[in-house]
Formats: C-alpha cells, sequence, structure tokens
C-alpha cells in the first residue's frame, strides 16, 4: 500500500513537473522574443536618431555601418580567438578558397544592403520604412525562384502580387513620399534578398552553418573592407568638409553594442524557437514601430498608409502560415520516414533471431 502510494504520488510529480517544464519552455520562448523584439526596435529607432539632419544630424550611413562592423569585427574575434566561446566550423573547414567563393558575395552584398538601408532614414519615416520592408518575402520568393531554390506556384505568386499591391497603396498615401528615399530602401531589400538566397545555396547547400558570433567573425571584415571604397569616394571627402567633427563616443559606442547584441538575439531566438517565430515575431514589431513612429518621433501616418499595410500584412501572415503548414508537413514525413526505419530494423532483428532458432533447432 506503501509503495503504490508512494508511486502514485510519483507519477503525479512528474505529470506537475512536466506542465511546469512546458510552462517555463513556454516562457523562455516568449522572452527571447521580447528580447529580439526590443533590440531590434533600438537599433532602428536608434540609427534613425544619428541619422536624421532634424536629430542628431550625422547623415553619414556608410560611416555608421563601418562603425558597426568594425566594432562587430572587434568583438567576435576577440569571442572566438581570445575567450573561445564558440568553435570555428570544422567540417568542412573554412578554407581560403571556401571563403573567397562563399563568404565574399555574401559579405559584400550584406555591406550594399545596410548602406542602403541605412541611407532610407535620411529621407522616409521609420513607419514607411516598415511598410516597405513588408516586400521582403517577395523578394525572396522572386530571387529563390530565379536561382531554383523555390518552385513557382500561381498561388504564391498572387500572394506576393497582394503584397505588393497593398504597399503600392502604403506608399501612395505616404505623407513624406521621397523617391530616393523609397528607391534606396527597396534597393537595400532586393541586396537582403538575395543574401538570404545566397546563404542557402553558398553555404547551406555545402553542409557550412554558422551560428551570428562566427558569421560576424567571417563577415564582418569582409564586410568591413568593401564598405572602404565607396566611403572613400561619398563621404570621405564630406567628412573633410566638416572639418572637426567630435564624435560622442557613448552614442556610438552603445549603439554598436545594440547592433552586436540584436545579433546574439537573432541566435538566441532562433536557436531556441525558429526563424518562422522571427518572422511573426517581426509582423509584430513592424506594427510596434510604426505606432511609436505615430505617437513618439510624430510621424505623419495616413489611414491610406494603415490601409495598404494592412493588405500588405494580411499577405505576409499568409506567406508564414503557408511556411508553417509546410514545415509541419516536413516534420510529420520525418516521424513517418523514422518510423519506417525502426519497423524495418525490428523485423530484420526478428528475421535475423528466427534464423538463429531454426539453425539451433536443425
Amino acid at each position: 500500500m506503501a509503495m503504490g502510494k508512494e508511486s502514485g504520488g510519483g507519477g503525479a510529480g512528474g505529470e506537475g513537473g512536466m506542465s511546469d517544464s512546458v510552462i517555463r519552455k513556454v516562457l523562455v520562448s516568449y522572452m527571447y522574443v521580447a528580447v529580439w523584439i526590443f533590440l531590434s526596435f533600438t537599433v532602428i529607432v536608434y540609427n534613425k536618431y544619428i541619422l536624421d539632419p532634424k536629430m542628431y544630424n550625422w547623415p553619414f550611413p556608410i560611416s555608421l555601418t563601418m562603425v558597426h562592423m568594425a566594432f562587430c569585427s572587434s568583438l567576435a574575434v576577440a569571442l572566438v580567438r581570445l575567450f573561445r566561446v564558440v568553435e570555428l566550423p570544422s567540417s568542412p573547414a573554412m578554407t581560403p578558397q571556401l571563403y573567397t567563393s562563399s563568404v565574399l558575395p555574401i559579405g559584400a552584398l550584406y555591406s550594399l544592403s545596410l548602406w542602403f538601408s541605412n541611407s532610407a532614414y535620411i529621407y522616409l519615416s521609420v513607419s514607411f520604412i516598415q511598410m516597405l520592408k513588408a516586400l521582403m518575402p517577395v523578394a525572396v520568393y522572386s530571387i529563390g525562384v530565379l536561382f531554383k531554390k523555390e518552385n513557382f506556384k500561381s498561388s504564391s505568386m498572387l500572394n506576393m502580387l497582394s503584397i505588393s499591391f497593398g504597399v503600392a497603396i502604403a506608399a501612395y498615401g505616404e505623407a513624406r513620399f521621397d523617391a530616393r528615399g523609397v528607391a534606396l530602401q527597396l534597393a537595400a531589400v532586393a541586396f537582403e534578398a538575395t543574401r538570404l538566397v545566397l546563404i542557402q545555396i553558398l553555404l547551406t547547400s555545402k553542409g557550412i552553418s554558422l551560428n551570428p558570433i562566427t558569421s560576424l567573425y567571417y563577415v564582418a571584415p569582409c564586410c568591413l573592407a568593401f564598405l572602404v571604397i565607396p566611403w572613400a569616394f561619398v563621404e570621405l571627402p564630406r567628412l573633410r568638409a566638416v572639418g572637426t567633427f567630435q564624435p560622442d563616443f557613448f552614442i556610438f559606442g552603445t549603439n554598436s553594442l545594440c547592433a552586436f547584441a540584436l545579433n546574439l538575439a537573432v541566435f538566441l531566438l532562433v536557436g531556441k524557437t525558429s526563424a518562422l517565430t522571427m518572422n511573426v515575431a517581426g509582423v509584430v514589431k513592424d506594427w510596434l514601430l510604426i505606432a511609436f513612429s505615430w505617437s513618439v518621433i510624430r510621424d505623419t501616418v495616413t489611414p491610406i498608409n494603415l490601409f495598404g499595410y494592412g493588405i500588405a500584412f494580411l499577405g505576409v501572415a499568409y506567406y508564414n502560415h503557408v511556411k508553417l503548414q509546410a514545415l509541419k508537413a516536413k516534420e510529420a514525413q520525418k516521424k513517418i520516414s523514422q518510423a519506417d526505419e525502426e519497423a524495418g530494423s525490428l523485423l530484420q532483428e526478428r528475421d535475423g533471431h528466427s534464423d538463429r532458432k531454426s539453425d539451433n533447432q536443425a
């Protein structure tokens, strides 16, 4: 009787422990989402503050991006080489040939994406930039089809057209529309989408897996080197003309630290949840930024803006839903394959046991 009570009590305790464990995992996941949203929000608003002529008034986006890359490169090298927080990939190892053929193109695209996206903050409001970023799934899908990484589907293309239509309406209703800013942000979206597709082609397909620290270790230095070329022609003459500019080390230091922390938050969020969770969290972040831009920065957000972005939002939500269903189907197929393999191995063991038994009887 005592044993029965003990085992019953242990079972109840196990169920309680299991529920506590599930609740803890859910809370931790929400914490990672909240940290990522906060840091992404902070970096965007901070960059806007530094670059906007009406705020801190330091309109040098290439220089700001170079400061970020120099800071991230230094910290990444220290974490990898000095403190050995993470190990570099060894299978396959990052050879000079592999670095040149795989990492350099990604670094070049990353530098262009950061340069143009930061430049857009000089001309456009934070809210409108977030609306334009809704075109990212359209760009990724289109470039994926072009590089044969995505299958063309008429339903997917209709969804992409609906997102584009919504963004076009939002652009039509923009009170501070600036063609230069729109061109810069669209170029940034195109370069970023190409970078994401090339990561699948040049790295993932070759079995190279990089976390944000090792990614920064390899990509940030070459990104910094690529940015030196346009910086020398575009911004260096203007910086010389300014003459006696004294950089605020607190402003630029904390801004760079936030940018580095954001990369770590991406790793934690994707590693502990999934890339799809980050996409969904990104939609929440965009709405928060639009609300912040309207209420705090006092950017003008028109009803046509919101109507157009609402259409694009529904398209992006449907895109994430389709991705989730595809992921579930893939996981279900994987479980079925594993079950079939286990059943096959059990049958082989049973047949082998039967054969040995027959031999012994003979």
